[in-house]
């Protein structure tokens, strides 16, 4: 499993379910019994408090020469988002092959609190599900 195929379930899944409003996302596989703190890097952290707050981000233009076909890339929906107010969550998938796909989904400010209460420099899947929510995927 890739992030870009986590990237893919996760779309289906939102688009599917409905459960969560305007929201940002931060997406990670941990292939361990213990995902790491140190993985969800600052600038990640940031973002995703600034997306309750405010933040403002360009999409990416892809390098497009004239006459050449885009067949790998899907147009982009507009140039820009603003975002203020809007959840802002770690998904963190614990992925183990051929088992069902279980994604813990914690509030960006549940996540820093945990952090500073919790003792090391991991959770388990059980330990983070104790601030987040478990779905399914």
């Amino acid at each position: 499993m890739k992030e870009a195929q986590f990237q893919t379930l996760w779309g289906k899944y939102l688009e599917e379910n409905k459960l969560f409003e305007a929201s940002a996302f931060e997406l990670k596989i941990c292939k361990t019994k213990r995902f790491p703190i140190s993985s969800l890097k600052e600038h990640q952290i940031n973002g995703l408090k600034m997306a309750k707050t405010g933040l403002y981000h360009k999409l990416t233009d892809f390098p497009i020469f004239a006459g050449s076909k885009t067949r790998f890339n899907r147009p982009k929906p507009f140039d820009c988002l603003w975002l203020k107010g809007v959840g802002a969550y770690l998904c963190v998938l614990f992925y183990i092959p051929r088992q069902p796909k279980r994604v813990i989904v914690v509030d960006i400010d549940d996540f820093l609190k945990a952090v500073k209460k919790h003792s090391m420099k991991s959770f388990t899947a059980d330990e983070l599900k104790e601030y987040g929510r478990e779905i399914i995927i």
